[in-house]
């Protein structure tokens, strides 16, 4: 079956993550040395909180995570009780896209192919994240783990695809930065593309990457 619909996570993958400290770093002198680390933290945390509350039941959403995440970066550089958390948080809603996003996703609409946002996002920043990105009304849908009260890489996120657009999952490509997110989503039965900006070695799970590129100008090449 062709690939029609080539579904995209948000963060790390469409939008850079390191993009909040990076910028806020310009202006406060605390971040100057600290940001790489910060990020990078902020990031992990952000991430182990909803496999956590995943597995324990303990839904909250995703603005929320990401709060709790910053509170432990902070705290773990010895930042925390500052005007931090504010200034980041709303810089997070207003990340960068990455540069070669919006040429990459004109080209793949060019060729009739449908681009979809599956994230672990709320929708409330998935719109404030395109909005700022100059991406409204691009993506054929946003979807957001919201609904469901459990985040990726639960299978029933990735089923939000079909329920959502029609497209079966042989005919989806899903895109991602993250490697976990990539095993899940070609558990489920998606072929997968693995951005690799990193260059990193591949996770040891089950599931590998059909494809692996070192960043999203390479897509529309990959699927011609």
């Amino acid at each position: 079956m062709p690939i029609t619909t080539i579904v995209f996570d948000a963060y790390g993958t469409l939008f850079d993550i390191n993009a909040a400290a990076r910028r806020a770093a310009q202006d406060d002198p605390r971040l100057a040395s600290l940001w790489p680390r910060l990020a990078e933290d902020w990031r992990r945390k952000q991430l182990e909180y909803t496999w956590l509350r995943s597995l324990t039941g303990a839904y909250a959403d995703f603005r929320t995570v990401t709060a709790e995440a910053l509170d432990w970066a902070l705290a773990a550089q010895g930042l925390a009780d500052t005007d931090l958390p504010a200034r980041l948080l709303s810089l997070y809603d207003r990340l960068d896209a990455f540069p070669e996003v919006p040429a990459t996703l004109q080209a793949l609409q060019r060729r009739g192919l449908r681009p979809v946002i599956l994230s672990n996002g709320t929708p409330g920043m998935l719109a404030q994240a395109t909005q700022a990105a100059g991406l409204t009304g691009t993506f054929d849908a946003i979807l957001s783990v919201h609904p469901l009260r459990i985040y990726k890489p639960h299978a029933s996120v990735y089923a939000l695809v079909e329920a959502a657009t029609g497209a079966r999952p042989q005919s989806v490509l899903f895109v991602s930065s993250n490697g976990w997110d990539i095993a899940g989503a070609a558990r489920f039965g998606f072929a997968t593309a693995w951005v690799n900006r990193q260059s990193m070695p591949p996770d040891r799970l089950p599931q590998r990457a059909l494809h692996e590129i070192p960043d999203l100008s390479h897509l529309p090449r990959l699927i011609a």
